[in-house]
């Protein structure tokens, strides 16, 4: 399956870098500011998917209602607190493998891309230090569909000039997996086959297909 890819098209939270305990600690200010609890078993409904849905989810767990303004205000909240947090990121925290792979997998002329649901895509690679080894990023400010739509991969895939057959996706989390197994490509899970098992492979990280 991987020695026949064209394209290889990557999610961010949890596959290169791990920021979800920015965005779970920005969720959780924010619920405790709305006067509730958010755990982390909460946030697990929150993986993989947009900014609005998420906050969507957040509000129907505290039970709360809000207009257009007032959501909106909400969403620019957690984004500001967590974009604060991400400000702080340091090129070692990459995951392990992550870059050492994307390099091999240039080196061998395949085509690079991101798909991911964040809006902070661009500054994230930029604060790691790895723009330059993507061809193309498609962001959640670039799509309009969340996951488990396949938008964003067949964006990506076109983005790459490739069809998505020719093209594995590297992803965390359930939704992600059935957005790419959607969009017609081959799905590599990042984690564990309990909770990915519709993938076609599943390796706990990017350091195990590192040759």
């Amino acid at each position: 399956m991987l020695d026949n890819m064209k394209g290889a098209i990557f999610d961010l939270d949890g596959v290169i870098v791990d920021t979800a305990k920015y965005h779970f600690l920005a969720w959780k200010s924010l619920a405790n500011q709305l006067g509730f609890e958010f755990t982390e078993t909460d946030n697990e409904r929150l993986k993989g998917v947009s900014r609005v849905e998420s906050l969507r989810i957040l509000l129907e767990i505290g039970g709360i209602e809000a207009d257009e303004r007032t959501f909106n205000e909400m969403a620019e909240s957690k984004n500001k607190e967590y974009v604060a947090s991400i400000a702080q990121l340091q090129p070692e925290e990459i995951l392990p493998g992550a870059k050492t792979y994307l390099q091999q997998l240039r080196s061998q002329g395949i085509k690079i891309a991101l798909g991911s649901a964040s809006k902070n895509a661009e500054f994230i690679l930029s604060k790691l230090e790895i723009a330059d080894l993507f061809d193309a990023v498609i962001d959640g400010n670039k799509v309009a569909k969340a996951k488990p739509d396949p938008e964003v991969f067949i964006s990506a895939s076109s983005a790459l000039g490739l069809d998505p057959k020719d093209c594995v996706v590297f992803e965390d989390a359930e939704a992600g997996v059935q957005a790419g197994k959607a969009s017609g490509s081959k799905v590599v899970g990042i984690g564990s086959p309990e909770i990915l098992s519709e993938a076609d492979l599943v390796v706990p990280g990017l350091a195990a297909l590192v040759k």
